[in-house]
């Protein structure tokens, strides 16, 4: 019976080539999308999972909320040290181990020569007592044995070692300490991409030795710069340790002077414990050690991949009923000849199940061509395996049933229902029975919803991305040069004499060092300021410069002055480490300060000409000198220095002379001339640190990658989704003329024209799309208002992208219909009434 079943089904295919061939096209399309989008899903909800044991695997997380001084809320990955060390104290019968990671780029000297690892992770203990990865050489066991031990990933080793094995060799690390040799003891295999944690090389080092120069970090909660990672015992421990975080911050936070007050960041500062699977997709994604994504938005990819799947399964519903006038006398046949409903439904569902079936062959081809370059795309390391534990081949058989008998089921249903009485006695199709043309409207309008609603999505998101790239940042993006790495220990102050000299090179108009750059690695410094009274008190960004900074930036002074060289009270210079009479007398002196537009207004002014000459007060770390005096003496634009999805952050300027990481360059002419010139000075001076220098622009760009990156995805699945409907609006096109071959010769006999033959068939098509715009116009704004209220600064939310988005399906689907619709338009009338 199913040879039988089975044989029909081809006969049938092969006698309506079109119809199969729209069919089949569509479906693996639809198929080859999901699969695609499905595999990307998975990949994204599969971080951290290939690790043996991460369900016990933990990071602890620092939340900060909004307060009433002005600072912003926070959800950082990153926490204290003496966070971490005081968790792992108070649960002795929960925690297994601890280890504090710190992530950065030094120094590093090999055979004499200087250069950097990708990804140095800074371990206080064996990391892979935590993280299980598989090891090339050596052990997760004895990877990192004491405190100055390092292991390699394998392509770092093989980088710097070629085939020779690296263990027992030593590699020189310049950290804060100077120069501190480290004995490599294993390799372990590259870090896989979907994993939220990933490394170059993990150096176990002495976090007492470490911070000896700066023991206020080791106790201070409000300093979060590294890592917390713990491995529990069980992992439901994590929910009795979450349930009494609220009181263990209680009883652990102390108070710290802010202000001319006590503050407790306890009051503001909340910590979680999440499991390391959970953290790609958690709600902390800054301070990551790899770029993290949004929950919703894997979601909404999800979503999408069944709504493309749903338009393939629309257009064969659609074409299968709209032929339902050239399988009607089969089916009256075979009732006559004693077939059942039973197996006249069966019949078509086989034939459905058989169309799924070869397009999936198709989609799985077209997967395999496209998932290298969709890999590519989007920096991921997907697999279509269909055996093993991974295998997707039982998923495969599932969706190819699945997506046949709901594609074929109302088809079937309605085919088996036929009368054959009423057929064989009045010759006559039921093409046109009762119900059938508004379920070809209604699916038709349901897939050009989606695929306008899709084509909204795609203009908003790519015009967002172009304003975040081009919008007025506060400083001119055109024509800078920023160079790092002069924050080491092995430039040893020799980066003011790189600056001297860079300001001599010809082209370079300014260049000045800083604390604050262009994308700082989410480094934020801030500080509790007040008025003349303890009163009103803010919490604003505190970053030293040095004179010209902001001429190198290319920032407007708004009001007051710049800093100078020349006046005393400018230069906000404290030793380093700490000096308490220094600090004494720094708090007696004061100084001066810049301040943005949104810093002034935030201490009470409403013009920027308001705030100069006007005293404020800080605290210093040590309280016991009470308030420091603060004189406005400038106010500057202000400066978006990171992605415009975070909060613009208030500014204070101060002017020092050592503590930068970033120096900044403002040049005209030839950018490549400037930089190899910025190159022979740096080499010049510093030649045992790697120079490493990058242009505004590139650094913007790419700070909104993943965002062009999504809107090129959306775009890319938009297209998709008009494409199978235009597939489907052909067919019932195609169809719909044929069965309207007799009126059309008709209306031409009695002197219609081409062209009004051709507006009454678009016309019937184009109502569909007038009646799914009402419907995707309304979803798309919902949709794309929440997504854009994820950005501090964003575009306004016209009716630009929905008219254009009408527009173009309206345009497609009358281009669609109109070519076939002309060609049927102009056949001669006598062979229109030869018809039938």
């Amino acid at each position: 019976m199913w040879r039988n079943y089975l044989l029909v089904g081809l006969r049938a295919l092969a006698k309506s080539r079109v119809y199969a061939a729209i069919n089949i096209a569509g479906l693996a399309l639809g198929l080859a999308a999901c699969l695609l989008i499905l595999l990307y899903v998975r990949y994204e909800a599969g971080y951290d999972r290939w690790m043996p044991g991460s369900d016990r695997a933990f990071q602890l997380q620092t939340f900060y909320s909004a307060t009433e001084t002005g600072g912003e809320e926070m959800k950082l990955q990153v926490s204290s040290i003496v966070a971490g060390r005081a968790l792992a104290k108070d649960y002795p019968d929960q925690v297994e181990r601890r280890v504090w990671v710190r992530g950065f780029s030094p120094v590093v000297i090999q055979d004499g020569q200087a250069s950097q690892i990708e990804k140095l992770r800074m371990a206080d203990g064996n990391l892979f007592e935590i993280m299980d990865v598989p090891f090339v050489r050596g052990s997760a066991a004895t990877a990192l044995p004491d405190a100055h031990s390092i292991a390699l990933s394998e392509s770092e080793a093989k980088r710097r070692f070629g085939d020779v094995d690296p263990t027992g060799r030593t590699l020189t690390i310049v950290d804060n300490n100077g120069p501190v040799d480290y004995r490599v003891t294993a390799v372990f295999k590259d870090w896989p991409r979907n994993s939220s944690f990933s490394a170059g090389a993990v150096a176990r080092f002495d976090l007492e030795a470490q911070f000896a120069d700066r023991r206020d970090q080791l106790t201070a909660w409000d300093s979060q710069s590294g890592w917390n990672f713990y491995r529990l015992r069980a992992p439901a421990d994590a929910a009795l340790i979450m349930s009494r975080m609220p009181a263990w911050e209680k009883r652990n936070i102390p108070d710290y002077p802010g202000g001319g007050r006590r503050v407790n960041p306890g009051d503001y500062q909340d910590y979680r414990l999440v499991a390391l699977p959970d953290v790609h997709l958690g709600e902390a994604q800054n301070s990551g050690p790899t770029p993290g994504n949004d929950r919703a938005t894997v979601a909404t990819f999800a979503v999408i991949a069944f709504l493309i799947l749903g338009m393939a399964c629309v257009n064969f519903t659609n074409l299968a009923t709209a032929r339902a006038s050239q399988r009607a006398r089969e089916v009256a046949l075979r009732k006559v000849l004693g077939a059942s409903r039973g197996q006249l439904i069966a019949q078509f569902l086989t034939e459905a199940v058989l169309v799924t079936a070869i397009a999936m062959l198709l989609a799985l081809a077209a997967v395999e061509l496209l998932l290298p370059s969709f890999n590519a795309f989007l920096k991921a390391d997907m697999q279509l395996q269909y055996l093993g534990g991974d295998g997707w081949l039982g998923w495969i058989v599932l969706l190819t049933l699945v997506v046949g008998l709901l594609a074929g089921l109302y088809p079937a249903f309605y085919l088996a229902r036929f009368e054959p009485a009423k057929i064989l006695k009045a010759n006559k199709s039921v093409a046109d029975a009762q119900g059938s043309g508004r379920l070809r409207n209604a699916l038709v309008i349901g897939q050009f919803a989606v695929s306008i609603g899709l084509i909204i999505c795609t203009a908003v998101i790519d015009a967002q991305t172009a304003y975040a790239r081009t919008a007025d940042a506060g400083y001119v993006r055109d024509g800078l040069l920023q160079i790092g790495n002069i924050g080491y220990k092995g430039v040893d102050g020799r980066d003011q004499q790189v600056a001297e000299q860079l300001r001599r090179v010809p082209g370079v108009v300014a260049a000045a060092r800083t604390q604050i750059a262009v994308d700082p690695d989410n480094n934020s410094i801030s500080a509790i300021y007040t008025g003349p009274s303890a009163g009103d008190q803010v919490d604003v960004g505190r970053y030293g410069v040095e004179p010209g900074f902001f001429r190198a930036m290319g920032m407007k002074i708004l009001a007051g002055r710049d800093f100078s060289e020349g006046i005393g009270r400018d230069d906000a210079t404290t030793p380093y480490p700490l000096d308490r009479a220094a600090e004494q007398a720094f708090a007696q002196r004061g100084a001066n300060v810049v301040v943005t537009r949104e810093a002034a207004r935030r201490l009470g002014f409403a013009n920027p000409a308001d705030a100069i000459g006007k005293a404020l007060y800080a605290s210093l770390s040590l309280d016991e000198f009470g308030r420091v005096p603060i004189t406005i003496v400038g106010v500057v634009e202000d400066a978006r220095f990171r992605s415009i999805r975070d909060p613009l952050q208030p500014i204070m300027y101060n002017m020092q002379r050592n503590g930068f990481d970033s120096l900044v360059v403002r040049y005209e002419g030839d950018p490549a001339a400037v930089r190899e010139a910025a190159e022979r000075v740096w080499k010049r001076n510093i030649p045992q640190v790697p120079f490493a220098a990058r242009y505004a622009d590139d650094i913007v760009r790419e700070l909104y990658d993943r965002e062009a990156a999504r809107g090129q995805l959306f775009a890319a699945f938009a297209i998709l989704a008009v494409v199978i409907g235009c597939l489907g609006l052909f067919g019932l096109a195609a169809f719909t003329a044929e069965r309207r071959t007799k009126e059309i010769g008709i209306r031409k006999v009695l002197g219609a024209r081409t062209v009004d033959i051709v507006r009454l068939l678009v016309w019937q098509f184009s109502r569909p799309v007038l009646i799914a715009n009402l419907i995707a116009w309304p979803v798309a704004w919902w949709l794309m208002r929440d997504w854009l209220n994820g950005f501090d600064q964003r575009i306004a939310l016209t009716p630009v992208p929905f008219l254009i988005a009408g527009g173009l399906a309206m345009a497609i689907a009358v281009l669609t219909v109109a070519s076939h619709a002309w060609h049927v338009a102009r056949t001669s009338p006598v062979r229109a009434l030869r018809y039938e």
